[in-house]
């Protein structure tokens, strides 16, 4: 080391100890558990009480209005799915629903013109939101 300047020595002492923390550093990291680990695995009992909550959730909430695309059969509907309608409310809705029961399901929508409280202007209004299913049209 005799053939070593004074300032080689101390530059060879500074990246020894660099390499040195380094490697410390590193080694600590590796026994430190991972920040963004996810875990996405649950038990069947959990997603099983998940599923029949929202099964529920769904059962009782009905949504306020018809959804895109959305066109509701008359012969099968319930109240709070007929009320969701365009000019239907509780009690047209309720006509409906005893008017089918008391003359058989609809023939077409046009026959709504027959249930209390129906006319043409309502009618217009809920034509393309409204269907008999298959008792339309003779099927």
């Amino acid at each position: 080391m005799s053939g070593i300047s004074r300032y080689e020595k101390v530059a060879l002492g500074l990246t020894g100890a660099f390499v040195l923390f380094t490697a410390g550093w590193f080694l600590a990291r590796q026994n430190l558990s991972q920040p963004y680990q996810v875990y996405t695995a649950s038990s069947a009992e959990q997603s099983e009480s998940a599923f029949s909550s929202q099964a529920e959730q769904s059962q009782e909430e009905y949504p306020d209005s018809l959804l895109a695309g959305e066109v509701i059969d008359i012969n099968t509907a319930e109240v709070q799915d007929l009320q969701r309608l365009p000019g239907i409310g509780e009690k047209r809705a309720q006509d409906i629903v005893e008017y089918r029961e008391e003359h058989g399901p609809f023939q077409s929508v046009d026959e709504l013109d027959n249930v209390a409280g129906i006319g043409e202007g309502i009618l217009s209004g809920l034509r393309e939101y409204a269907t008999v299913g298959t008792y339309e049209s003779g099927k």
